[in-house]
This record gives structure tokens, sequence and C-alpha cells, in this order.
């Protein structure tokens, strides 16, 4: 056990004062009797009926106060506390193909909206970061509990240009990984982040990914090389499909494309690594999945200051000498 103001142990001195003073006021209480019981002022047999009784409550109240006064210096212990406790990495899609409108209004939107949503339904202990990748994959926020930080950054993410599924998953590995210090907003002309250093099978075996995308991939690496990579570490893939599989046609740069969700490739993702597929334009299958992550119930020591809990024992004992006191002689020790 620490305290955080060990100086007020130093109280706890008043505690031998109080006795000494308590053992004196005795003392001379029987003094008194015994010089007023010649005169025939005192019944003796009053003093009697007391007994030991009558010191009952004061001793009640000194342990009490000592209770208290080991409250002041504020005590801490560590306590092994159950929790929830597990890693999830949002990687958007920031490709151009996301500024089509076949998800209303754009599938950019429908995305951020999805992520944000799903933000709102985790447990405060699970840990949250966001990678945005389009032809390079940036971790624009490190894994954290600080919600407020998490919405900002789903809210920045802007479309971009070319789409690489692959480097967006191996980039989340490395966020889950290497826990480097929060980047800037995603720039295009980045290099893409390296390959991350293989882990042995199981590793994160409470962290996982989303995965927001139309699944159109147009840039090295093979998304389900990436997604394997994700598998032999153990992390699961959960992809969520954002436009419709008849797609829309867009402008990039003065060229028209057409543009459509590719969901064979989320699916096979998502079952390379156990995880799952959802349509982001499906209320329901989108809501199962915050059912569907299984983050881990870990029990973890931490410290934890406990001031409240002596108090509240002192004042329950307090209160008990009181009551008996009121009880056997009608008054306060």
């Amino acid at each position: 056990m620490t305290f955080i103001w060990p100086t007020m142990l130093l109280s706890l001195l008043l505690i031998p004062l109080f006795v000494v003073l308590y053992l004196r006021m005795q003392q001379r209480r029987r003094q008194l009797a015994s010089s007023f019981g010649t005169f025939g002022l005192v019944q003796e047999s009053a003093g009697r009926s007391l007994g030991s009784r009558r010191h009952i409550p004061p001793a009640i109240f000194l342990i009490g106060l000592t209770f208290l006064l080991f409250s002041l210096a504020r005590p801490e212990t560590v306590v092994s506390l159950p929790r929830v406790e597990g890693t999830v990495i949002l990687a958007f899609d920031v490709s151009g193909s996301m500024a089509a409108d076949d998800l209303q209004p754009t599938r950019m939107e429908a995305a951020k909206a999805a992520a944000l949503e799903f933000v709102q339904h985790q447990p405060a202990t699970i840990q949250i970061g966001v990678v945005a990748f389009s032809d390079g994959g940036f971790t624009v926020q490190v894994p954290t509990d600080d919600r407020e930080a998490i919405l900002a950054t789903i809210n920045r993410l802007t479309p971009q240009r070319g789409t690489s599924v692959g480097q967006g998953i191996l980039v989340s590995l490395n966020t889950l990984d290497s826990g480097d210090e929060q980047a800037p907003d995603p720039d295009p002309n980045l290099t893409p982040a390296p390959t991350p250093t293989s882990l042995p099978p199981g590793t994160y075996t409470s962290s996982a990914i989303v995965l927001l995308t139309d699944g159109e991939n147009n840039q090295d690496p093979d998304p389900l090389a990436a997604a394997q990579a994700a598998a032999d570490r153990g992390v699961r893939i959960y992809t969520v499909g954002i436009g419709s599989t008849a797609g829309t046609t867009i402008n990039v740069d003065g060229f028209v494309v057409h543009t459509q969700l590719n969901e064979e490739t989320l699916q096979q993702i998502s079952l390379l690594t156990e995880g799952a597929y959802y349509n982001a334009g499906n209320e329901e299958e989108l809501r199962a999945i915050y059912q569907n992550l299984d983050p881990q119930l870990v029990i973890k020591p931490e410290k934890m200051e406990i001031t409240s809990i002596f108090a509240g024992v002192s004042i329950f004992i307090l209160l008990i000498g009181a009551a008996l006191s009121l009880l056997w002689f009608g008054r306060l020790p």
C-alpha cells in the first residue's frame, strides 16, 4: 500500500494523546467520585452498574477516528480488476472512387457514418485507431480511448486518388504493432508503409481491423496476400462494403470511370482472417459487427485510491459508537 499524502500519517500520533487524555479523565473522575462519595453524594452501586461497559463507546470512537485519520493520507493499493480490452483499427478507403454517390450522399460519407456509429457502440476500454489508404496507407490516429479525437479524425477524411486495399491492411498491422506517434492527415505523395514484421500467429487475438472500402483494388500489393499476413498474426478483418454492386460512373481527373462494389474480394478477405463481411447499405447487417467483435476480458492490476473505503468505514464505526453511547448513557461520549 502506498499513500498520495504520506505526511498526513503523522496525524495518527494524536491517537496515543487521546488515549492518555481519556485515561487521565477517568482517573480524575474516580478521584472525584471517591471524594464526593465520602459525603454521601454519589451512590456507589450506580458506578458499579456501569462497569467496564462505559469504556466501550469511547473505544469504538477511537477506532473510528484512527480510520479517519489514516484516510487523510489518501491510501492507494494495487487491485486486479476485470476489464474488456482490445484494439480495433478502422481502415478507411479514401480513394477517388469513394466520392461516388451510389450510396447517399457519397460512399465516403456513408463510410464515415458507419464508422461513427461503430465507435459510439464500443466499450470505453477498447482502443481504436484510424488508418486511411488510397494508393498508399497512412496512420492518421494511433489507437486511443479518446473518443473525441477518433471522431474528429474520421470527420477530416476526404477522397484522394488510387486504391490499394493491401496497403490499408498492412499499415493497419503496423499500427497494431508499433504504436508510433500520431501521423498527420494522409498525403497521397508519401511512400507506402513497409510490410510489418511477422509475429507468431494469435499475437493479437483481441485485435481486429474494420476495413471500410468499395473493394476496388488497382495498386500493389495483393489484398489477399496482405489478408493472409493478418491471418498469420491472428488479426481478424471485418470488411464493410461501401457502394452498390451495380455501381456508378464518376469523373476522375477528366476521365469518366465506372466504379462498383467488389463484394467478392471483401468476402475473401474476411474469410481468410475468420472475420465477416457486411454491407453498409444493410443497417441490420451493419449492426451485427458490434456483436461479432470479440474483445478480450482480462484481469489487469491497477493502482487505485481507496480513501473512500477507509473514510466510509470510519463513519460507520463512529455511528456505532454514538448509537451505543446514546442507548446506554443517553449522551455522546
